[in-house]
């Protein structure tokens, strides 16, 4: 399934696709401590991934926009830029993602042309470190 993506002056925005809902199957994104903190599911080159609904994860946290996009997303979406230039990639190949929030929380984030299992495994790795510190700076507010 591909996500039709386009550029916006605020960030990358999504044309209305039904994303996919975490299911039993899902890989979970658990804390050190168990805690299942969101989902993750690979489908067709694309990776959706999905916070607990129980958990209130805020979209804008250092964690999320200063390593996850900036230096994660960002940076592999320049290197499928860089590679669709001198064409060694489809232009329809760069990596896009989105990120849907609603009211400051974040609600989904949708990766569409990852690339290969190694991007993929680094994708997934980011995902579970960025998660995991959004939950401690979640949990310590609470406390």
């Amino acid at each position: 399934m591909e996500i039709p993506m386009k550029q916006e002056a605020e960030g990358l925005t999504a044309a209305p696709v039904a994303a996919p809902q975490p299911t039993p199957n899902g890989i979970p994104v658990m804390t050190n401590d168990g805690v299942r903190v969101a989902s993750m599911v690979v489908e067709a080159g694309a990776l959706h991934i999905t916070p607990e609904p129980n958990l209130q994860l805020d979209a804008n946290s250092p964690p999320l926009r200063s390593f996850l996009v900036a230096k994660v997303l960002e940076s592999m979406q320049a290197k499928d830029k860089e590679a669709a230039v001198a064409g060694t990639i489809q232009p329809e190949a760069i990596l896009s993602y989105t990120i849907e929030q609603e009211g400051g929380a974040l609600k989904a984030i949708h990766v569409a042309n990852y690339g290969d299992e190694r991007r993929l495994l680094e994708l997934k790795n980011a995902i579970r470190w960025t998660f995991r510190r959004m939950y401690e700076k979640a949990t310590a507010k609470s406390t």
